[in-house]
């Protein structure tokens, strides 16, 4: 049982570690690919330096002068917008981005299709809906296309729903969202000629540090921002971020492995007990043993072989359960990826347990002079 518990907890464990980690990663990889996410931070007041989000101008640097952009989308935000379509209403996140969005998000549409520089120079009133907004506005995502919905004051048409993204990073459903162009949401709704946040796409995730710090000096030479005086915009980079997320993922798998490898070492401990105990019922076995020619090895190793083969039996139970439990957290959403190379291990470490925690009991037996053991009562 104790090597059952250790064997299973170590294989458990390490699985959900394993599973959440990738669930991070695959949550930061559908925000896009190799992105660079560069949003504004107001600098405390300073003389001689401006305070203003983005404008068209820095945006434009951008793309005509970096030397590793994809695609470069400007961004106008807004978490809260009140949307009203034909069959329900609500409060939702809407984005004003430009047709590059798309492409710098990977986010493809399941109906109809995304707007393009046309309707970006005409400022048109269209709209692409997220799967999760088009059912709650519509009752079903396919009925969207075509209709018409209320943001503010503004008429908007529906030309496209975006293929569902699922949850974000803190949880959010990225679904719920309704995309309008860039444009018509400085315009028509925010009344302000200014971008909130500049989406980047590396042309390669090798380029992501090089082009970070160009886009870095293309920002502070648009934005006229001396040397010596701190940046007002921040760039998040998303290879690091799923850097960062995957070193601290697996130091939470590694302290979650080392405190379930505890009961494995308490099984371990409790196989010797049992072997000592063995030991001293089977006394006069072993000297009968002795008596017929079994050499000293021979118990030595007849005691050895029961310990390994109960450490054994242990781990394969162990990990024949975990492999159930892990497919029950998973049915019920809880991420969990077994790997290959921890069952190995695990197998491994559970045959070392009975070896070493075997030894000394069978040592013991190997010990018994053949007369005194015959005597023994």
């Amino acid at each position: 049982m104790g090597v059952i518990i250790g064997v299973g907890s170590v294989i458990i464990m390490v699985a959900l570690g394993e599973g959440s980690r990738r669930a991070i990663e695959q949550r930061i990889t559908a925000m896009g690919t190799n992105l660079l996410q560069i949003t504004y931070r107001p600098p405390p007041r300073t003389a001689g330096v401006r305070v203003s989000a983005f404008s068209k101008k820095d945006l434009q640097k951008i793309k005509d002068e970096s030397s590793f952009a994809l695609a470069v989308s400007g961004i106008v935000q807004s978490n809260n917008a009140n949307v009203i379509g034909g069959d329900g209403s609500g409060q939702v996140r809407l984005q004003g981005v430009e047709p590059d969005f798309r492409i710098a998000r990977n986010w493809n549409v399941s109906a109809g299709y995304f707007f393009d520089d046309e309707d970006m120079a005409l400022r048109s009133t269209v709209a692409v809906l997220g799967s999760t907004t088009a059912k709650n506005l519509f009752g079903n995502a396919d009925r969207a296309i075509t209709q018409q919905i209320r943001i503010g004051t503004v008429y908007f048409t529906v030309i496209g729903v975006l293929e569902s993204k699922g949850a974000d990073m803190d949880g959010r459903d990225q679904d719920d969202i309704v995309i309008v162009p860039m444009d018509t949401a400085m315009t028509r709704i925010n009344n302000s000629p200014y971008v909130n946040m500049i989406l980047m796409s590396v042309i390669d995730k090798k380029y992501m540090e090089t082009a970070q710090k160009e886009t870095e000096l293309l920002l502070r030479e648009s934005r006229s921002i001396p040397d010596g005086i701190n940046s007002d915009f921040v760039i998040m980079n998303q290879a690091n971020m799923i850097d960062m997320a995957s070193a601290t993922s697996k130091t939470l798998t590694s302290l979650l492995a080392a405190i379930a490898g505890i009961s494995l070492l308490v099984g371990g401990i409790g196989i010797m007990n049992i072997m000592l105990v063995s030991v001293t019922e089977r006394t006069r076995e072993i000297g009968i043993r002795m008596a017929v020619g079994g050499r000293k090895r021979d118990i030595l190793m007849q005691f050895l072989t029961e310990s390994v083969i109960l450490s054994l039996m242990g781990g394969a139970i162990g990990i024949g359960m975990a492999f159930l439990a892990s497919r029950i957290l998973s049915a019920s959403g809880i991420p969990t990826a077994i790997n290959p190379l921890v069952v190995a291990v695990s197998a491994l470490f559970a045959a070392l347990v009975g070896v070493i925690f075997g030894y000394y009991p069978a040592l013991k037996a190997a010990k018994l002079y053949p007369i005194d053991a015959l005597r023994y009562e």
